[in-house]
């Protein structure tokens, strides 16, 4: 596995919710790339709770969201903005089972339209949601003009 660094870190006015290091009420994702997957191992806090001990299906929605602009980032090389996310919950994602892992791919693309897939797992390794994501995305010329990613795209790899 291969770590992924985040550029965007540090960058003044950065708080992004899924993904910022510094936002204390965020999820703070990191990731790693492990073949044509990126992959994220996430201690959910207390506070992303749903009713028993049970993640929300919102931060659900939102780890898969930030995974697939990852890979929009990480492997198109570029940035993007969500058009539509598909989300099937398919069992309970309890949150005392250890770290919950999302792993996500790239599997189509059509014109500036990214698929991409996501699964989450329960700290026991049993899917608790799948994703379709289409993103929007742009060139990296307007990327970096207008969504601050980085003149090098190789800045994600450590």
């Amino acid at each position: 596995m291969r770590e992924i660094r985040n550029p965007f870190a540090g960058m003044p006015g950065y708080h992004c919710f899924g993904c910022s290091p510094d936002n204390v009420q965020g999820l703070k994702m990191s990731f790693a790339e492990e073949g044509d997957e990126l992959v994220c191992s996430w201690t959910p806090d207390a506070h992303f709770a749903g009713y028993g001990g049970i993640l929300h299906g919102g931060i659900q929605a939102a780890l898969h969201d930030e995974a697939a602009s990852w890979i929009v980032f990480t492997k198109m090389h570029t940035a993007g903005v969500t058009e539509r996310l598909e989300i099937d919950y398919r069992n309970p994602v309890r949150m005392d089972l250890g770290n919950i892992i999302l792993r996500s791919k790239l599997e189509n693309t059509e014109g500036n339209k990214a698929y991409i897939r996501s699964r989450l797992f329960d700290g026991k390794g049993k899917l608790g949601s799948e994703s379709l994501a289409i993103f929007f995305t742009l060139p990296q010329h307007i990327a970096r003009k207008r969504m601050s990613f980085p003149e090098d795209p190789s800045a994600f790899f450590k």
